[in-house]
């Protein structure tokens, strides 16, 4: 029987060969980490908010919201998703 080669990132091995990667000790491996993804973590299930609700405000609009926010010690979106489950009890 004729082993045809096969490739792995660019690698050529027979049929029969053992990876590479696994004949390394264990200190070799320990050493060798995965990269982190880039951006943010996720969140745990559930923790997530569900929908995102672009709203277009006036720049006079969006400071006196931005002042409210502040006077009650709150971040933008917490103002107003506070007033808004307010407006709809």
């Amino acid at each position: 029987m004729i082993q045809k080669p096969w490739t792995r990132r660019g690698l050529s091995y027979y049929n029969n060969h053992m990876d590479a990667r696994s004949t390394k000790s264990p200190q070799e491996s320990k050493q060798r980490k995965k990269a982190k993804k880039p951006g943010r973590p996720k969140l745990p299930k559930g923790a997530a908010k569900g929908r995102i609700v672009p709203v277009r405000v006036t720049g006079d609009t969006l400071k006196r919201i931005a002042q409210a926010a502040e006077a009650n010690d709150q971040t933008l979106s917490e103002w107003i998703r506070s007033t808004l489950l307010a407006a709809i009890q």
